[in-house]
């Protein structure tokens, strides 16, 4: 699951981050509006953490933008402003939900995986299935010909991420910012390497290939003919 926390106290958004990360999630980081402006409206994420007081664009104008885009994904607004009228205005302006600071992380913790399960409820399913490989996206395990494959958190995640987008070449680029949130550079071989070991789990100790490289573009998962 990729997560998209927009929040400029460099503490908070680095325990932020660490906390989400260490629960298993993909986190996208941004310390100011216009950043996290710029990212809810051209990507996608399965659940954005959200400050009110930000530089540049306050919050109420990012959830403005994002519920332009995409009607669903959960928004939780995490904020010091713990006025009445400040919850009710946030929750009527489209936020799933209203955390207060100071906060302990178990409780937005439960938060997010709560807001997780109502949208994945409406809108995902809980398992990809692409012949016989299975991602029980849950309880974040995986298995070829029901036997469960060893993978790391971040080689469940670039899989999720091709199984999700079937089909489609994904580019370096793309794969680059959505599992490792960061910029991709060329000059290095960290995507190409991170594939050759998924494959090694994926699809080395089994006849039919799913994971398929198409040169100068980027990796695809699907049946090839």
């Amino acid at each position: 699951m990729r997560l998209l926390v927009i929040e400029d106290e460099v503490k908070i958004g680095d325990y932020l981050k660490k906390g989400l990360e260490e629960a298993g999630f993909l986190v996208q980081l941004c310390r100011n509006g216009l950043d996290g402006y710029h990212f809810a409206a051209s990507e996608v994420f399965d659940l954005v953490i959200l400050d009110v007081m930000l530089p540049d664009i306050n919050g109420w104008q990012i959830l403005k933008r994002i519920r332009e885009k995409d009607a669903d994904v959960p928004v939780m607004f995490l904020t010091a402003r713990d006025r009445l009228e400040d919850k009710i205005n946030g929750l009527e302006a489209g936020a799933d939900d209203y955390l207060v600071k100071p906060f302990a992380f178990a409780e937005l913790l439960a938060r997010v995986r709560t807001l997780l399960r109502r949208g994945a409820k409406q809108s995902q399913p809980d398992r990809l299935e692409i012949e016989d490989l299975m991602l029980d996206l849950p309880k974040h395990k995986a298995f070829r010909h029901q036997q469960r494959l060893n993978l790391t958190n971040k080689e469940f995640a670039l899989l999720e991420l091709l199984a999700r987008h079937r089909g489609e070449v994904l580019t370096r680029s793309s794969i680059a910012s959505q599992v490792w949130d960061m910029n991709f550079d060329s000059d290095t071989n960290v995507i190409d390497v991170a594939i050759r070991r998924l494959r090694a789990k994926v699809d080395d100790p089994y006849e039919l290939k799913l994971i398929h490289t198409v040169r100068g573009v980027g990796y695809k998962l699907d049946v090839e003919a």
